[in-house]
């Protein structure tokens, strides 16, 4: 019991003071909910009614489009209109140490000093989807935070990089010339989640070609809320285009304002994310009941067909369900 009290002070102490600007509390309570660390989910559930007031801009697209640049970029245009910004940027992990393996965060350094900025680089651990698993949590800690801007720059995979989708309210989309038919190769995953198309690096040869490929892909198909992406150029090295980019932004948050369509929108977003919680609770669930050594006795027989994993999985089901 004393302990229970005592946590339940600490998040509380913890909240009042992410609430009140404290930087180091905000990183203490992004490491205690992406490590899954005592009290993470009780964090969680105390900073959650402070949610909802941020706008979630989502970037994506392959490696090399210059997302880092871009975001870095924006960054700077919402600060000289006195917006605060929280940037998480999901980075591949390392397959020896779980550590990220990018140095993308060293372009933004010029914002360091700036706390009306928070950045922190985020591993996938091997998560699908180019999202790390404990992204959307540490945007609900920026958002409760009192960031008017929280900004995710994903790891950029190709057709798998469609998570982003669940948790942005505006999902941008980073071309660059001389992707030859990659376009097309990619049309049938992140293509179709984009709110806004970049062409960046647009001063190179091919740009026009990118723009008329895109053209094509959204000539085949309406969306259901009858939006058609705008294609913005820019040169972010330059700092080309972003105000453009940033009006592209504010122009689909108004179209979603006057089709009535935030709250369904928001509706959708939470359908795909409990189903991803969901997800990810059973998983963890049924791993906390598997010790290594009988998975490893369950993949051998397997691999040996001396069992089918089908009825495996059923009977651990079975077995959870009556435990439960």
């Amino acid at each position: 019991m004393l302990y229970t009290d005592s946590l339940n002070q600490a998040i509380q102490t913890s909240v009042d003071l992410l609430r009140s600007g404290d930087a180091r509390a905000l990183a203490r309570a992004i490491s205690t909910v992406e490590n899954r660390a005592a009290g993470w989910s009780e964090l969680l559930k105390a900073l959650f009614p402070h949610t909802g007031k941020a706008r979630i801009i989502g970037l994506t697209g392959p490696p090399g489009a210059g997302k880092s640049t871009l975001v870095d970029q924006l960054a700077k245009h919402y600060r000289k209109e006195d917006l605060t910004v929280g940037i998480i940027a999901v980075d591949p992990t390392s397959p020896y140490t779980g550590g990220a393996i990018l140095g993308d965060r060293i372009r933004m350094q010029d914002h360091f000093g700036d706390p009306g900025i928070y950045i922190r680089s985020m591993a996938t651990r091997g998560s699908l989807g180019g999202l790390a698993r404990a992204t959307a949590d540490a945007a609900t800690v920026l958002d409760a935070s009192g960031r008017d801007l929280v900004m995710i720059e994903t790891v950029g995979v190709g057709q798998d990089e469609v998570d982003i989708v669940r948790l942005a309210d505006v999902t941008i989309v980073i071309l660059v010339p001389g992707m030859g038919d990659d376009v097309q190769t990619i049309k049938a995953g992140i293509m179709e989640i984009a709110d806004i198309f970049v062409i960046n690096k647009s001063d190179r040869e091919g740009a026009e070609r990118v723009e008329r490929e895109i053209r094509a892909l959204q000539s085949l198909a309406t969306r259901h809320d009858r939006w058609t992406p705008p294609i913005v150029k820019t040169v972010a090295s330059e700092g080309v285009g972003t105000g453009e980019l940033a009006k592209a932004i504010s122009d689909y948050e108004s179209f979603l304002k006057k089709e009535n369509l935030e709250f369904t929108k928001n509706v959708e977003n939470w359908q795909e994310r409990l189903i991803e919680m969901l997800r990810d609770a059973m998983l963890e669930k049924a791993r906390a009941s598997i010790d290594d050594g009988t998975l490893q006795r369950y993949a051998a027989e397997i691999a040996e067909h001396k069992r089918d994993p089908y009825t495996l999985v059923e009977e651990i089901l079975g077995e959870m369900a009556r435990i439960t």
